[in-house]
């Protein structure tokens, strides 16, 4: 069992691959894609994050709707698919992406033991909007923080203050929860208390910023948080 964490006032989920799962949309669309449907999905998922970076090394931000739109057609140029009718379809898919199943529960008990729950995403207003009342988490979250008021990607220092900010709680009173490695290593180099949900057992990212536990799904979460 991971070690529990002390002194958390709050916990803060990433959104995209640690409450939802980003290869959703395409695998609901596995009939029309083929052949082509997992080099797809992991290409958009590659490129969104690169896009992210770049443009924040770049200073020309665009909300991530735009990089999510710009990488599928990058996906699908990749795999010599062009289908307006289908690139529609996977980015309406991309806003109502399934929850992992242990979600609801995990961020029901957190909140009825009194903890504040978050999300802190990339993603842009609508799209987090969109997710969270599809997976019907709406009632488990205190707030849905987008990057997008302080325009800039993570792992910007200054993605991870905007909680800080709006939950009123130090770095070390929250607890960060992500599935994405290097989004891990950059809280955890900030200063919150992280827990890196590898999912996919992935080797853990050679950066600054080292997790206070490793879980292969949020179902510990609770019992991490001593509630």
């Amino acid at each position: 069992m991971p070690p529990r964490l002390d002194g958390i006032r709050a916990c803060v989920f990433d959104a995209y691959g640690t409450l939802f799962d980003v290869h959703s949309a395409a695998a609901r669309c596995r009939d029309d894609l083929g052949e082509h449907a997992d080099r797809l999905s992991a290409l958009w998922r590659q490129k969104q994050l690169e896009y992210s970076w770049l443009r924040s090394l770049m200073g020309a931000h665009v909300d991530f709707w735009q990089i999510t739109g710009d990488a599928l057609d990058y996906a699908m140029a990749a795999v010599s698919l062009e289908n307006p009718a289908l690139r529609e379809k996977l980015m309406t898919l991309y806003l109502g992406l399934s929850a992992y199943p242990e979600v609801p529960g995990v961020l029901a008990t957190l909140k009825s033991a009194g903890l504040q729950t978050a999300v802190l995403s990339n993603g842009s207003p609508m799209m987090l909007e969109s997710a969270v009342s599809s997976a019907a988490i709406n009632d488990h979250l205190d707030h849905i923080l987008s990057i997008e008021e302080v325009g800039i990607y993570k792992v910007s220092p200054k993605t991870y203050q905007l909680a800080v900010a709006r939950l009123g709680a130090a770095p070390n009173e929250i607890a960060f929860m992500s599935s994405n490695a290097w989004d891990a290593a950059g809280a955890a180099h900030f200063g919150f208390q992280v827990i890196w949900v590898n999912r996919f057992n992935q080797p853990r990212e050679r950066l600054p910023g080292v997790p206070k536990a490793e879980i292969a799904s949020l179902s510990p979460v609770p019992e991490i948080m001593g509630v």
